[in-house]
């Protein structure tokens, strides 16, 4: 049996198939016919017109897909982590973080033009390991997804409920939320998700931006005491417990955690190298978000500020906010469930025919893997009992595994080689001391994040005791 290019790739260690990744070649048809174009790439094969065309999406429309894969309620989350920081170690925290992972980032771009037949990164750590470093990595991938997945279900159940004050039972509407994330994570590629990327995005920030001008127009957030006076107490600096300000620090991590998705988003990119500016946009807009939103809302909340946030500016705001907001939860939910369904998709049927082909094989397999995570989302997220610290719990174990160790030990795995000519040069000896100093911060962040996500876990499982499985309780009156 003949080398898969990824295996190729691990012995040969040459970057010169990136050539053959955009390039055509004719058909085998007859001479004197038209001739079907078909370009090959070194992940998905020989695509032509007469299947799913995976290398089609531009720069812009990437970074909104990259922005729409971050960009959801998280963002209303950040105004709690600067009251559980101070505005200031939470403005300088965020920043830090976010330079970090556009780091980690360009490594993606780099590592995928210099091994095209990586797709995920799950191939990258094959690459880097062997194949413990693959299924760690696989697994890891498919669970975080999961779980957040499920958390974007319960969260449009949560819009839904705000919206229609409850108009059914909440399990109804997190089965609603599941349905329709079925049907539209199915659009086979990114490219066809387009529109739904732009009106997610679209939904978030004018959902966030009314919220923001709602609660510097109030007298007092919701939560206030409504008699009396009553000013902002935010605060500039604050000392928290340690197992408080590491969940705080995850939040933020969590905000910029669609790291490992962006092998999905390279691999589906027309050109590659045109990477780098759609993630100048994504972090540009995500940065900037988050600064306005959490700034602002913090100084004008203080501690009374909800978490998330929506519910900051009172019932009928909330119910506003949310309304506008619904369609970019649920487009996060549905690009959530669409990566890791498209990354056991391309597991399965990589190397055959039936990856690029529009037949039978290839329909029930991504179908089937699709239905399949949001299924296992759904049921998660409906029947564990204290979801919510599991969802926590994964993020703090497996978003720094995925977006900060691999993305040094890359680096690492591709320059490693020019010790001897370069290792003397100021610029190679920084960047082999940040590629160190990210996985080291990757792996604290993770242990120290798990200690903490365990530790809310016991606390709010003794004082709440869980939810019940497939509850009809309103789950929107806590926020």
């Amino acid at each position: 049996m003949s080398a898969t290019p990824l295996e190729a790739d691990k012995k040969s260690h040459l970057p010169d198939d990136f050539e053959v990744q955009g390039g055509y070649s004719p058909s085998d048809g007859p001479s004197d016919g038209p001739q079907r174009q078909i370009q090959h790439d070194a992940v998905f094969g020989d695509l032509d017109e007469a299947g799913p065309n995976y290398r089609s999406v531009g720069w812009v429309m990437s970074g909104i897909i990259m922005i729409k894969t971050m960009l959801g309620l998280g963002v209303l989350s950040i105004p709690a982590v600067f009251d559980t920081l101070g505005m200031i170690p939470g403005v300088i925290c965020m920043l830090a973080i976010s330079a970090v992972t556009t780091w980690c980032a360009i490594q993606v771009q780099d590592f995928k033009i210099l091994h095209p037949s990586v797709y995920g990164v799950d191939d990258a750590g094959f690459l880097m390991v062997g194949r413990w470093g693959r299924e760690i990595l696989y697994v890891a991938f498919l669970l975080c997804w999961i779980f957040v997945g499920g958390s974007g279900m319960v969260s449009t159940s949560i819009a839904l409920n705000a919206v229609s004050e409850h108009g059914t039972c909440s399990a109804v509407f997190t089965a609603i939320a599941a349905i329709l994330t079925f049907c539209l994570a199915s659009i086979r590629t990114l490219n066809k998700m387009s529109w739904l990327a732009w009106v997610g995005t679209a939904s978030v920030l004018i959902a966030t931006l009314t919220l923001t001008v709602a609660v510097g127009v109030q007298d007092r957030p919701a939560a206030a005491p409504h008699t009396g006076e009553w000013k902002p107490d935010f605060k500039l600096f604050n000392n928290p417990p340690f197992h408080q300000g590491i969940s705080a620090i995850g939040s933020l991590i969590f905000a910029f955690g669609g790291i490992p998705a962006l092998f999905s988003v390279i691999a589906e990119m027309k050109e590659p190298r045109d990477f780098r500016k759609s993630l100048a946009f994504c972090q540009t807009v995500l940065t900037v978000t988050y600064l306005i939103v959490g700034i602002v809302v913090y100084r004008y909340c203080g501690s009374f500020v909800s978490n998330p946030a929506l519910g900051s500016a009172g019932v009928l705001m909330k119910k506003v906010c949310y309304g506008l907001a619904l369609p970019g939860v649920l487009v996060s939910t549905v690009l959530i469930t669409h990566f890791p369904a498209k990354l056991l998709f391309v597991r399965l049927l990589r190397g055959s025919r039936h990856l690029t082909s529009n037949n039978a094989v290839h329909w029930a397999t991504w179908l089937g893997s699709v239905a399949s995570i949001t299924i296992v989302s759904y049921i998660i997220a409906s029947a564990v009992p204290i979801f919510g610290g599991l969802v926590s719990l994964i993020g703090a174990l497996f978003v720094p595994l995925m977006s900060y160790q691999p993305m040094g030990g890359m680096w690492l795995y591709d320059n490693w080689k020019y010790r001897t000519s370069r290792g003397k040069t100021f610029k190679w000896r920084w960047d082999f001391g940040w590629s160190v100093f990210v996985i080291v911060f990757g792996t604290f962040i993770m242990v120290a994040g798990t200690y903490g996500a365990i530790k809310d876990i016991i606390i709010s499982y003794k004082e709440s005791g869980g939810t019940l499985a497939w509850s009809c309780a309103d789950n929107s009156n806590s926020v």
